[in-house]
């Protein structure tokens, strides 16, 4: 039996992040992975890619200054490096190679059955992150049986697949990634485009980031969104990071041979069936973007650096076919990629902490007393979801922590 004041599940920028908040308050607690300190980062992710941050946005708790360059893009795999150079750094209180199987109350603490033993403590951490498992529609069961099928968590590259024609059916961050080396290896690709946005990587001479950085785009508190569960499934951000610091959108795979049609909506006959509202969406994706760049005009004018920077600009608006298709022949598809989004793993949580969709109920990451979620989207903020906002959201939730492990001593 082990007890512990602080059980935080997952060793990721998030779990870390936490146990850094924690140590700085003498906090007691054990840190759990079911793989190695940032697993997901290393194995869970296809080689090739890149983060879209840069590097001054992919800090981890305490770090002051980026690794190398701080306007380069890392790889996956360079972050999870970044990760345990940072566990050894720090040295942790972490148990690594350990599965946890389930949560549950115990008194007026909590027990965690894992591979190792059972462990009890006064508060939990869940810090699983929010891309543990893909998204997959329901139609998918009806993909002929000869069609592989993977999605960004098990896609390891093109040479990973079977030789033919690939279905990408998602356009959001990993879908345009995927598309792109795909098409770049001499594959025939189609992408269904659902949910989609549009922003160039760098605008008037400095990373949109920055700019989204500089408006404060990241740091509207929940408190303040209109509807924060339409927020909350917005997609990642559609950006790629290269050395060349290149624009991906629908235009970019176009020109390199992309097919592009509307969002897949369902199976039937042995054929992938599309809507025919590709023009709208990506008019949307257009009409979101210039506004964002309207934003960022208005900003450098009424600061002084309209005039020392590159002037304004706007894009070509994406184009779609005259008459996208709005149906595929699956007997001509060896592979099907599922970009259509990640959810959380919470499944071994057994309390009744969920709603009636199944996502786990939280203001702020405090779920109920003693019980604290990280990594999920708009946390508390837009950064949430980013690698730089683990510290803050860490900071605020082991406060909360700190109090409520008061407040039961006091009772």
């Amino acid at each position: 039996m082990t007890r512990t004041t602080t059980l935080i599940i997952g060793a990721g920028q998030c779990g870390l992040a936490m146990s850094h908040a924690l140590s700085r308050r003498s906090i007691d607690h054990l840190l759990i992975d079911a793989g190695e300190a940032g697993e997901s980062w290393r194995s869970r992710r296809w080689p090739s890619l890149t983060l879209l941050t840069p590097n001054w946005m992919n800090l981890l708790a305490g770090q002051r200054f980026a690794t190398g360059d701080p306007d380069a893009y890392m790889t996956a795999g360079d972050f999870a490096e970044e990760i345990g150079a940072w566990v050894q750094r720090n040295a942790p209180p972490i148990l690594t190679r350990t599965a946890v199987h389930s949560i549950s109350r115990k008194g007026a603490g909590f027990r965690a059955e894992t591979s190792a033993g059972p462990i009890d403590s006064q508060a939990v951490v869940v810090a699983t992150g929010a891309c543990a498992l893909p998204r997959i529609p329901s139609f998918a069961a009806a993909v002929p049986a000869n069609v592989v099928q993977t999605s960004p968590l098990t896609y390891r590259g093109p040479d990973g697949l079977p030789a033919g024609r690939v279905l990408v059916v998602g356009a959001s961050a990993s879908g345009l990634q995927i598309a792109r080396e795909l098409a770049r290896s001499g594959r025939q690709v189609t992408l269904a485009v659902g949910n989609h946005g549009r922003l160039p990587r760098v605008y008037r001479g400095a990373d949109i980031m920055m700019w989204m950085h500089l408006l404060g785009v990241f740091d509207e508190p929940v408190t303040e969104v209109d509807d924060i569960e339409r927020v909350r499934r917005t997609p990642s951000l559609p950006l790629i990071g290269t050395p060349a610091q290149e624009t991906l959108d629908l235009n970019a795979l176009r020109a390199l041979g992309v097919e592009v049609v509307g969002r897949m909506v369902d199976i039937r006959a042995g054929k992938a069936l599309f809507s025919g509202s590709l023009a709208n969406v990506t008019a949307a994706a257009d009409l979101k973007m210039n506004r964002l760049l309207d934003r960022i005009d208005d900003w450098a004018r009424d600061h002084g650096f309209d005039t020392l920077i590159e002037p304004a600009q706007r894009y070509a608006l994406t184009e779609v076919p005259d008459d996208p298709r709005l149906e595929l022949g699956l007997d001509g598809i060896t592979t099907i990629v599922w970009a259509t989004g990640f959810t959380p793993d919470h499944r071994f949580i057994h309390m009744p902490v969920f709603d009636r969709k199944g996502r786990i109920r939280h203001h702020g990451g405090v779920v109920e007393r003693g019980l604290y979620v990280m990594g999920l989207p708009y946390l508390r903020t837009a950064r949430s979801v980013h690698i730089d906002g683990a510290q803050d959201d860490a900071e605020a939730l082991a406060g909360q922590l700190a109090c409520d492990l008061d407040q039961a001593i006091a009772a």
